[in-house]
């Protein structure tokens, strides 16, 4: 896997990434809810809790792709040294 300057491969940083802003955004939509349901907009409101539901939902999906990626241990999302192959290939070369 590519490594991204923070030292991660791109795929764990990314998903992270993804996961962070989603979940982030879920908190802050929570208030433009109770705006739109104090401004009798039920409607926009609505339209908010579906933005919210979909970023709660994207966030989970990554919280699972992060699960798959550690479940047989950190090497795949461990920070990687940039002159050795990272995840199962560096696995493999240090067991031969």
């Amino acid at each position: 896997m590519a490594t991204g300057e923070t030292g991660f491969d791109d795929v764990t940083f990314d998903l992270i990434s993804v996961q962070y802003h989603s979940l982030k955004a879920g908190h802050d939509y929570g208030q433009y809810v109770r705006d739109a349901r104090n401004a009798g907009k039920d409607e926009i409101a609505s339209f908010f809790e579906q933005v919210m539901s979909e970023d709660s939902q994207r966030a989970q999906r990554c919280h699972a792709f992060l699960s798959e990626l550690t479940k047989d241990g950190t090497s795949a999302t461990s920070p990687q040294d940039g002159n050795r192959s990272s995840g199962a290939l560096q696995d493999a070369s240090a067991a031969e």
